[in-house]
């Protein structure tokens, strides 16, 4: 999962990916108890049953609506039926919805509906404008079959805003009171549906119900700030292959998902590390300096399933220093967007760090994963490889 390509060194709400202190291993200053009267963080503790692709329990209902709010709902009108490329295991898929919005909303909640959850790893929402919906739809009609490949971002170009996504566990989503996702008139919705055939495959017809206030309700605009880090994971001690030579993998993820994707490995090393040589570990962070100031509503953390845990911080080591998101026992089945406790807010030049934590011995002790050879795990769009992204829904100003 992830909404921007490296090329584009972008600024998700104001958390501009830089140049910037990080490396392997842990932090190198413990943070600072936070001060009197700080926002409280999320502490996620779980049970890292890394389980991945439950189909689990029918969705449960939706809240009820609350004043001027209504439900729109959007998806697949026909089964689509994934094939990974490549020789890979995944495919990332881009489907045009439209909510038929001919006024100005606000998009104050989300509830996907993954019709075969067995295959469904993720789904993001990209808002794009009606300029943009119409390139979408050019780009879905020079693609075999219904939607477009996409790895990586919405296939689109220029910016898009990621307004709304779903992982395992997460059920419905909604926003603060007096809070919303702009929706312009002529606005449309890209939904990115990653698909992962390691040990299934069918057909899926997901779709989400949007909840929906209107222009006139005086809601103030949200936004999706993104922190990440680079992945630097050898094989398991003792084991060996050609895939654990990093220079191996990374070519590797470059034939299953593109240049792009071995482009973004080298860019989160000169983001995060200084163009250094990458260091090997178990835990990799990044410092990311904060360009717009604003304050943090919401929040969750996204691994794969060599994730053991991972933390998000806002100025670490410093009297400043406090935590926005803690999960120290991860569960690949467990990634709800939730709520802050207390908003946090954030100023320019502040500094978010985001921590994440694999291990590579959870390779021959998960179903998904044991067949699989051993390898260099670097960031990859993949069941099979890992990420380490912090999410944040942030109100700017």
């Amino acid at each position: 999962m992830r909404s921007i390509r490296p090329a584009l060194a972008v600024a998700a709400a104001g958390l501009l990916l830089a140049t910037a202190a990080c490396g392997a291993g842990p932090a190198t200053e413990p943070a600072a108890a936070p001060p009197a009267g700080s926002a409280t963080p999320v502490t996620v503790p779980g049970a890292a049953s890394h389980a991945g692709h439950s189909a689990g329990a029918a969705a449960p209902p939706p809240s009820p609506l609350r004043q001027g709010e209504r439900f729109v709902d959007v998806g697949l009108a026909t089964p689509y039926t994934p094939a990974a490329p490549n020789g890979g295991t995944d495919e990332y898929r881009c489907f045009l919805v439209d909510p038929q919005l001919t006024e100005t909303a606000y998009l104050t909640g989300s509830r996907f509906l993954p019709q075969n959850a067995a295959i469904v790893h993720h789904a993001i929402f990209y808002r794009v404008d009606p300029e943009q919906a119409g390139e979408a739809a050019k780009v879905d009609a020079a693609a075999d079959g219904e939607g477009w490949t996409c790895f990586g971002d919405s296939g689109v170009q220029g910016q898009t805003a990621w307004v709304a996504h779903w992982a395992p566990g997460a059920g419905e989503t909604l926003m603060p009171d007096g809070f919303g996702f702009t929706m312009p008139p002529g606005s449309k919705l890209i939904m990115q549906v990653h698909y992962n055939l390691l040990n299934t495959s069918g057909s899926d017809q997901s779709g989400m119900q949007m909840r929906l206030a209107g222009g006139d309700a005086g809601l103030k605009p949200l936004e999706t700030a993104l922190a990440q880090a680079p992945i630097e994971l050898p094989c398991e001690p003792g084991a060996s292959g050609p895939l654990c030579d990093r220079d191996a993998a990374v070519a590797d993820v470059a034939k299953r998902f593109g240049a792009e994707s071995a482009e973004m490995v080298r860019m989160l090393n000169q983001w995060c590390n200084g163009g250094a040589a990458p260091k090997a570990g178990n835990t990799q962070h990044c410092d990311q300096p904060v360009e717009q100031a604003g304050t943090i509503y919401m929040a969750a953390g996204h691994m794969h399933l060599l994730g053991r845990s991972i933390k998000v911080e806002l100025n670490p080591g410093t009297a400043k220093a406090r935590t926005v998101l803690d999960v120290p026992a991860y569960d690949f089945d467990n990634q709800a967007l939730v709520p802050l406790k207390e908003p946090m807010k954030v100023a320019k030049g502040d500094v978010v760090r985001v921590t994440c934590t694999h291990d590579a011995q959870l390779r021959r002790q998960l179903p998904q994963l044991k067949t699989l050879p051993s390898r260099y795990v670097v960031w990859g769009e993949g069941t099979s490889d890992e990420m380490c992204l912090g999410i944040m829904v942030m109100a700017p100003g």
